[in-house]
């Protein structure tokens, strides 16, 4: 099979760019699949060496398309009419009433029905960038915020408190900032190897989020390296987190309780092996591959075009 992506940005990304890192997973995957891939995006993108084919582009590419390709696969719901056959990822949340093109797929079952949706398709990581989790002593006194700190519906404010509260260490990833209390600790944006650095030390990653979460890479991140989340319940975050892998809160109460229990009781080797056995990025491919052949056969992925029912809008905690 054949298959082209575009995407604007520079893939793979240095820093942050959680849609950019799955692309570039998945596209990986795909080559080792035994499939021929191709990236019709920016000139600085390096892909070459995980064996895509990158067409360079920074106006209308759709002149640039191969006449031999089966699939386009794209992350932003197209607006033009293509003659190949297609099909959409959607990443985001839309905004209430927003239409989606009718091939469209989603992140995670709650992430579909929100769109009026049944089709999605979980994101996984390569675990070849994750090496298995450090054996370290289980403690639960530091632990980590790792997401866009100014955007409010990731709730830093609610992480600060609970840490402070409870006199337990919080490591800032994502963002600068002050804090005159020796119990946090910004890094700023952080690299690959730094949030490797983080994600080995910590105790469990913070995931309070205030909106309904897609999906949340780093939920899977955090439990490949073998730390637990302790998380609202909103969005996907029922879907990929369990009484082994980590704890669900319905309000800031129940998290700021959670923060502060006396000893970590969660099995590293059993969370390296729950991300192994659902969250990879073959795993992903593999389902991917299943709707593409369905879009190749003809088939309308959802009865009618998806849309927006619940936003991502800030929601109480």
């Amino acid at each position: 099979m054949k298959i082209l992506f575009n995407h604007p940005e520079v893939v793979p990304v240095k820093r942050y760019g959680g849609t950019e890192r799955i692309l570039y997973w998945l596209m990986k995957e795909l080559v080792l699949l035994g499939h021929e891939v191709v990236l019709v995006g920016n000139p600085k993108s390096q892909v070459k060496e995980i064996g895509v084919e990158l067409i360079p582009h920074e106006s209308d590419w759709r002149y640039l398309i191969p006449s031999d390709v089966d699939i386009l696969h794209l992350f932003i719901s197209p607006h033009l009419k293509f003659d190949q056959p297609l099909m959409v990822t959607l990443h985001g949340n839309g905004q209430v009433g927003e239409s989606f093109h009718q091939n469209t797929v989603f992140l995670s079952r709650k992430h579909a029905e929100n769109h009026g949706s049944k089709e999605f398709v979980y994101n996984g990581i390569d675990l070849s960038e994750y090496p298995a989790p450090l054996k370290k002593k289980l403690g639960w006194d530091k632990f980590l915020f790792l997401a866009k700190a100014s955007w409010k519906v990731k709730n830093l404010k609610d992480c600060i408190k609970a840490c402070k509260t409870n006199e337990k260490y919080l490591e800032v990833a994502g963002g600068k900032g002050f804090s005159l209390s020796s119990y946090i600790h910004y890094n700023g944006l952080v690299d690959q190897v730094k949030k490797l650095e983080l994600l080995n030390e910590i105790d469990a990653l913070l995931w309070p989020v205030r909106w309904h979460e897609p999906f949340g890479v780093a939920v899977i991140e955090s439990m490949a390296l073998g730390a637990p989340v302790i998380s609202s319940r909103y969005g996907s975050l029922p879907e990929l987190i369990n009484e082994k892998t980590g704890i669900l809160c319905d309000n800031y109460f129940e998290f700021e309780k959670a923060v502060g229990l006396a000893e970590n009781t969660f099995d590293q080797e059993y969370l390296r092996h729950y991300v192994e056995s659902n969250f990879t990025a073959k795993i992903m491919a593999e389902n991917y591959l299943k709707y593409y052949q369905r879009v190749i056969d003809g088939e309308a992925l959802n009865p009618t075009n998806p849309y927006t029912i619940t936003a991502g809008d800030l929601l109480p905690f």
